[in-house]
């Protein structure tokens, strides 16, 4: 979005808005209302601090949930507060699954804790075992396969958004403890077991 366009949208000079990015200008409570409706985003977005604690997970009681059609487990890591920028998951691969080709923004990092996985990143085929990590760049095609006989466990981080809140009306695609839905297929976009999109 340009400059003019924030303006235009929010009501304000390109002038102020020049000064404002370049930490030359505070913007009053009135204007900075008037960015964020500009940006789409609640004024929370900029003043709203997280504590510590609103980041704790538990072993046992973190949401988990799976697609349909699919018996990926994933428990998620990550919470919600303006200006998230990581979405992380444990992620539970049965034998014989494989995702799609996919690329995106942002990047990727993997890490094996338990089994093991083929990762594909721009053609290369790369084992990963228990232990061992993987980081690259989203915009690669990229996808994974367990082809051993045995489930996976993988920690994965990346910085594209995966969870959303529920637009009204919605039905709730995740299954555990929280309202939220799926905006995306889950890392990687895993399809069902045996199949692979492409």
């Amino acid at each position: 979005m340009t400059l003019q366009a924030l303006g235009d949208a929010a009501g304000l000079s390109v002038g102020f808005l020049s000064q404002v990015e370049r930490d030359q200008a505070t913007p009053s409570l009135g204007a900075l209302a008037g960015i964020a409706r500009g940006l789409g985003v609640d004024v929370d977005y900029f003043i709203a601090t997280p504590s510590a604690g609103d980041g704790v997970t538990r072993a046992g009681s973190r949401l988990s949930f799976s697609l349909p059609g699919s018996s990926m487990i994933y428990e998620r890591l990550h919470t919600e507060f303006p200006g998230r920028g990581l979405s992380c998951f444990i992620m539970t691969v049965p034998p014989g699954h494989r995702s799609e080709m996919v690329h995106h923004e942002g990047d990727e990092l993997l890490f094996v804790l338990d089994g093991e996985i083929v990762q594909t990143v721009d053609g290369e085929a790369i084992r990963l075992k228990a232990g061992d990590s993987l980081h690259f760049r989203g915009s690669s095609d990229h996808s994974w396969a367990n082809e051993s006989d045995g489930p996976a466990r993988l920690l994965w981080t990346g910085t594209m958004s995966i969870l959303r809140p529920r637009q009204e009306g919605e039905q709730p695609a995740a299954q555990g403890k929280s309202p939220s839905a799926i905006s995306a297929a889950g890392p990687h976009h895993s399809t069902s077991e045996g199949s692979t999109r492409r």
